[in-house]
């Protein structure tokens, strides 16, 4: 029992070095020009007794304009009754899901890599020329 304890201590700094995000995976660029949140209350009609705020944002990858919804960080609720909206600028992120099964459709989700290192993900939504 000793034993497990002690390698259970020190594989514990590993496992919390294993967590944090390595900054060289989030290649891709991505320039956020609008950003709003949305009250989403859509779960209520299936169940859920809360709403939840539910961020949109207007972004340019690779020359292609896109909206992408994702949520927000609820840790900060304003007295107006908002919640934080993401600046405007420069991201980087990394594609974690893909698919193109067929040419006249796609799914595509981006996780944000932030300068603190927190990350959230952002599904492609809508796609504009």
């Amino acid at each position: 029992m000793k034993k497990v304890l002690i390698t259970m201590l020190f594989m514990l700094p590993v496992l919390a070095m294993a967590e944090k995000p390595n900054p060289a995976d989030y290649t891709v660029k991505i320039h956020v020009s609008s950003s709003h949140t949305q009250l989403d209350c859509s779960q209520v009609d299936r169940g859920e007794s809360v709403c939840s705020w539910q961020q949109h944002l207007t972004v340019m990858v690779n020359g292609r304009k896109y909206e992408l919804l994702g949520p927000t960080t609820n840790k900060k609720i304003f007295a107006v009754g908002g919640t934080l909206v993401l600046r405007t600028g420069d991201y980087q992120a990394k594609t974690v899901k893909s698919n193109d099964e067929h040419p006249y459709e796609y799914a595509l989700v981006y996780e944000f890599l932030f300068p603190d290192g927190e990350t959230r993900q952002y599904y492609v939504v809508s796609e504009s020329e």
